[in-house]
């Protein structure tokens, strides 16, 4: 979160964020944080703001938590330096994906995540972004496994037709961690994932909870039922949030304000959405029956 008067750091809040998380069951069982990725805006902050944000997260969860401290860059050296800070801070995985802006190849991405392993002794988790940078291929991941703290994948793929997500998932479930980044959280639990990616987790927590709980217990039908009453209207209004602005954090931001909690917008160049959005996000949240959503302010007339 950000102040609103200057756009500045907002430490305070993010604490806060993290206790709500705390008392909302997230724990070393249920949950890791992700600090400073990208819905937390790692992309507008300068270095030394994400080591801020990392260490205050790190401080709150207080060891309850696993954290895992963003760490995507377009540069080896600056990866470098954030797997050290990550070690240095008490984080206990960084989240790499591939360089974006140039299409580096296979190769760059294999000696930029060796890079980061031998310079820090963090679980690396690599998050498969094919969306902004040369995505990660079956090969590539034989490949990365050798690499001795590679612990994780974050994992999406665009190929749809030949279940390349599929394949992953099943080759690879019991080397890694693997985490699905795709909303196929039945099909990836199937399959041996352990983990799965929930923004809803950010102002309804316990959504998150008995989700894993109806996924660990195999209840297959009951957790499709409730991605579908909860998480699909949520997709369906990010995708329509998208035409106006871009980035990742604003819809989640503007759904904690709607329950009470810190918010702010992103900044710039992702445009402010509360104002254009905020009725259609409370209506949104009252049809998904999220707790403690708070009365929206009456409009001078």
């Amino acid at each position: 979160m950000f102040r609103d008067d200057d756009l500045e750091l907002d430490l305070p809040a993010m604490r806060r964020h993290v206790q709500f998380l705390r008392d909302g069951g997230i724990d070393e069982q249920a949950g890791v944080l992700l600090a400073g990725g990208a819905a937390g805006d790692f992309s507008t902050m300068t270095f030394s703001e994400r080591l801020q944000v990392a260490e205050a997260v790190i401080e709150a969860a207080d060891g309850r938590i696993p954290v895992a401290m963003g760490a995507q860059t377009t540069s080896t050296r600056e990866l470098v330096e954030l797997a050290r800070a990550a070690e240095r801070l008490g984080a206990d995985y960084i989240q790499v994906s591939p360089p974006f802006y140039f299409g580096h190849t296979e190769q760059d991405f294999f000696e930029f995540v060796t890079a980061a392993a031998e310079a820090a002794d963090v679980g690396i988790i690599v998050y498969n972004t094919y969306w902004t940078s040369t995505g990660v291929s079956t090969d590539m991941v034989e490949r990365l496994i050798e690499i001795p703290n590679m612990i994780g994948l974050k994992w999406a793929t665009g190929d749809t037709t030949r279940m390349t997500f599929e394949h992953v998932v099943s080759h690879f479930s019991d080397r890694l961690s693997i985490i699905d980044n795709q909303n196929s959280f039945l099909t990836s639990h199937i399959l041996g994932a352990r983990c799965i990616e929930l923004h809803i987790c950010n102002h309804w927590p316990q959504f998150g909870v008995r989700l894993w709980r109806l996924l660990e217990e195999q209840k297959y039908v009951e957790a499709q039922q409730e991605m579908i009453r909860v998480i699909l209207p949520f997709m369906q209004l990010w995708a329509e949030m998208e035409q106006y602005t871009n980035g990742d954090g604003y819809l989640d931001k503007l759904c904690m304000e709607q329950v009470g909690l810190d918010s702010s917008r992103c900044r710039p160049p992702t445009r402010d959405v509360r104002d254009r959005f905020r009725e259609q996000v409370h209506q949104m949240l009252l049809q998904c029956e999220t707790p403690g959503v708070v009365e929206l302010p009456c409009k001078a007339t």
